[in-house]
């Protein structure tokens, strides 16, 4: 059976751990835990690793905010949330959400609908419309921003208002289809 380490040693691990990324208290206390040490010796590393500015929750949900919304395209509601299941406090989470570009937060959301976009064949407008509004409110954008992008992106799209072609293609492959008979 493994040695619990010391709390000097779980000092020195955990410095570590929160110098190579930036880390949340909620992730360190977690591993803390795991390691089984004594609460007080927990709240002891914590409050350490704060005052040497290992940890900073600020920092953290800012750096979480943009890192999800750059990489993975995630939304505002969607990046909310997960800060949340963090325990990062309300007010950090709402100045990292305030924080973000509402610019870089528009084209991030264009880029994502429209590469979904290209990606459907065949749907109606309707059902078009309907799959880009749930793969983005998936996302975690919100329901009034989609909208906005969306009209703008199917105004502009060729396909979206001109499903006569669709009609007149399906048309022609009929006839094909009937010649060969």
């Amino acid at each position: 059976m493994k040695d619990t380490p010391s709390e000097s040693e779980m000092l020195n691990r955990m410095a570590a751990y929160c110098a190579s990324a930036e880390r949340c208290p909620s992730d360190v206390e977690r591993k803390l835990l795991a390691a089984n040490l004594p609460a007080a010796a927990i709240r002891r590393i914590l409050s350490q690793l704060t005052e040497q500015q290992y940890l900073d929750e600020a920092r953290y949900a800012h750096s979480f905010a943009n890192d999800k919304l750059r990489f993975n395209s995630w939304g505002r509601i969607k990046i909310a949330h997960e800060l949340y299941q963090k325990r990062i406090s309300s007010e950090n989470i709402s100045n990292a959400i305030a924080a973000i570009s509402d610019e870089c937060y528009q084209n991030i959301l264009t880029e994502l609908l429209h590469s979904k976009l290209k990606t459907m064949h065949g749907d109606k407008k309707r059902e078009k419309r309907l799959k880009l509004l749930r793969f983005a409110s998936g996302r975690g954008f919100e329901y009034d921003r989609i909208n906005q992008c969306l009209a703008q992106l199917l105004k502009n799209e060729k396909d979206y208002y001109d499903d006569s072609d669709r009609d007149s293609d399906k048309d022609s492959d009929d006839d094909y289809y009937d010649d060969q008979d």
